[in-house]
């Protein structure tokens, strides 16, 4: 029962981080394009530059633990964690031709992964342009995909 308790405690905190995050940037974090969104440095986004890629992973390691499948936790992590990697890495090759020094200058201030004191400083919650409304609308689709992942592993649980 306790795994399940904490599995579902991460997998919130990772949607929660995913909501705050998608507040913040729009529907511009939904694209499947090489079109590029501002830069943001309020909410998560001034903590570190890929906090929707952080609360995914962290969102795929609290279903693994719900269903109490802690092997998968951390093949979950190590996978998705090299994912993302490669996906940063082009996004940033992206972002640095099309904004150059812009990018530069942001990169230098916001940590990629890891958050730290130096990029702490630049979250500023009133940048906010999106409203509460629109950020669900956005995320929907992730929301509906973590209940039908608990339906299902709730009727796991109790065969």
């Amino acid at each position: 029962m306790a795994l399940t308790v904490v599995g579902a405690a991460i997998t919130a905190g990772g949607e929660l981080l995913r909501l705050w995050g998608v507040h913040h940037i729009g529907a511009i974090s939904r694209t499947r394009s090489e079109r590029l969104g501002p830069l943001v440095a309020s909410g998560p986004f001034g903590y570190v530059r890929n906090p929707l890629y952080i609360g995914n992973i962290a969102l795929w390691a609290g279903f693994a633990l719900t269903a109490r499948l802690v092997w998968l936790a951390p093949v979950v992590i190590a996978l998705l964690g090299l994912e993302y990697h490669a996906i940063v890495r082009w996004e940033e090759r992206l972002l640095e031709a099309r904004l150059a020094g812009a990018y530069r200058e942001y990169a230098a201030m916001i940590p990629r992964w890891l958050p730290t004191r130096k990029g702490a400083t630049r979250t500023r919650a009133s940048d906010a342009a999106f409203s509460w409304r629109d950020t669900f609308f956005s995320e929907r689709g992730t929301l509906i995909a973590i209940a039908a992942g608990y339906i299902l592993v709730w009727i796991k649980l109790r065969s």
